[in-house]
């Protein structure tokens, strides 16, 4: 994406538009970013932002229930809503003569949500159902437990949906409350892209967005996660008969200069990623986990999980471990790939097949009006236009010494938490 393509805009309100025109086909994508996520809660509210973003969906009055849904699905086209731990977000992708709609929609429920107190608590129900349902699966337990456990101080410990002691006792006031703050024009971001004239355009957000008076100074998030000094460890033990391990060390946030090469980093280990909403995931079974761990028989599968975020984040190591394999076992393998990788580095073949699958997956992430919107905003809230921009260019610029040397500054002991997932009817073996 080149900045040139980009109209940018600051309304008076301090709402920023981008816009970027396309014309290989008739439809547009229009999304709205919130700089709000789990990374603005505080304990006690924990789950908020998600509930906010639900409620989004439950009408105001211009729009009752059910009724944005329909005038969507008339129009042909597809709309949905996100939270991360640094944003909310909603789209909608229609066809390019009724893109109005979703401006309509997007700024009356920016302003005139109604939070209907009933509706308040059969959300209630609905996203502890949700998450209960999530608990059933053993590994989102462990990986809820290691994420709680890396982070000492900061938010990201934090479920994006919450707690469940949280979400039994937070009150429709303070869901209200967190939407005021947060949901303002100073706190967003329009993204379009697609069939459209970018004046007309603009004029339309204006008309639409540009009478919404601007939100105070939202409060800004006073964690920060102190150094790291000691490795930390997770044992869950469980009905569930399979096994797995879970190793999360705390890595780079977007703007940082290694993260690049730590992007690389992740792909030589764990095999290229999209790193977007729509990215495609590894399917490679070239890289330094798979052969250590499923050819040699220890895992059935592994995965890695990098991705850019505000503050320093988590990098993660996973595997759904073969019957009968010791815990301590992959561990061990796994720490004998890092070490081999903090000693020798990767070869220039390996690096220039990292950086292309990467390249590729994520052109791939971004090839449609519906994923260059969501890249555009996602970039402008948690890192700047120039990042995106010269994403190619920075990951082309890491060199082997550049891998090398973050998998020695980053991938070390006391910088990582380790979790096992043991059944019960084996003995787990912590160390």
């Amino acid at each position: 994406m080149h900045p040139l393509e980009i109209v940018s805009q600051t309304l008076p309100n301090g709402l920023q538009v981008l816009l970027r025109p396309s014309y290989r086909a008739p439809v547009a994508s229009f999304w709205i970013f919130y700089r709000v996520g789990s990374r603005n809660e505080s304990p006690g509210h924990t789950g908020i932002s998600h509930w906010v973003e639900h409620m989004l969906f439950k009408g105001t009055p211009r729009y009752p229930r059910g009724q944005f849904d329909k005038a969507v699905a008339r129009a042909g086209g597809v709309f949905n809503g996100m939270t991360g731990p640094d944003w909310t977000v909603y789209f909608e992708t229609l066809p390019a003569d009724r893109i109005e709609l979703a401006l309509r929609v997007e700024s009356d429920r920016m302003a005139n949500a109604v939070f209907d107190p009933a509706e308040t608590e059969l959300e209630r129900t609905v996203i502890l159902s949700e998450r209960e349902g999530s608990e059933n699966d053993p590994f989102y337990r462990l990986h809820e437990e290691v994420q709680a456990a890396a982070f000492l101080a900061h938010s990201y410990r934090n479920p994006i949906i919450g707690w469940s002691s949280d979400l039994h006792t937070l009150t429709r006031e303070a869901l209200y409350a967190h939407y005021r703050t947060y949901y303002t024009p100073n706190q967003a971001v329009v993204v379009v892209t697609g069939d459209f004239e970018p004046d007309a355009m603009l004029e339309g957000v204006a008309e639409h967005f540009g009478v919404l008076a601007a939100g105070p100074e939202a409060p800004s998030p006073a964690f920060v996660e102190p150094p790291a000094r000691a490795e930390r460890r997770v044992v869950l033990r469980g009905e569930e008969p399979t096994a797995y391990f879970l190793q999360g060390f705390q890595a780079p946030p977007a703007l940082h200069p290694d993260f690049f090469p730590f992007v690389v980093l992740e792909s030589v280990l764990g095999g290229a990623k999209g790193m977007g909403l729509f990215g495609g995931s590894a399917n490679n079974r070239s890289n330094r986990l798979y052969r250590a761990l499923v050819e040699q028989q220890l895992a059935v599968d592994t995965s890695s999980s990098f991705g850019p975020t505000l503050d320093p984040g988590l990098f993660t190591i996973s595997a759904t471990l073969a019957p009968a394999v010791d815990p301590q076992a992959v561990e061990a393998a796994i720490w004998a790939e890092l070490v081999t990788l903090q000693r020798t580095g990767v070869t220039d073949a390996e690096l220039q097949k990292a950086i292309k699958q990467t390249r590729a997956q994520f052109a791939y992430s971004s090839e449609s009006v519906t994923y260059e919107a969501y890249w555009l905003g996602f970039s402008q809230v948690v890192a700047s236009q120039q990042w995106l921009a010269g994403w190619n260019e920075q990951l082309l610029a890491v060199r082997s010494e550049d891998v090398q040397r973050v998998a020695e500054c980053y991938l070390q002991p006391e910088r990582q938490t380790v979790g096992y997932y043991v059944p019960l009817t084996e003995e787990a073996h912590p160390t």
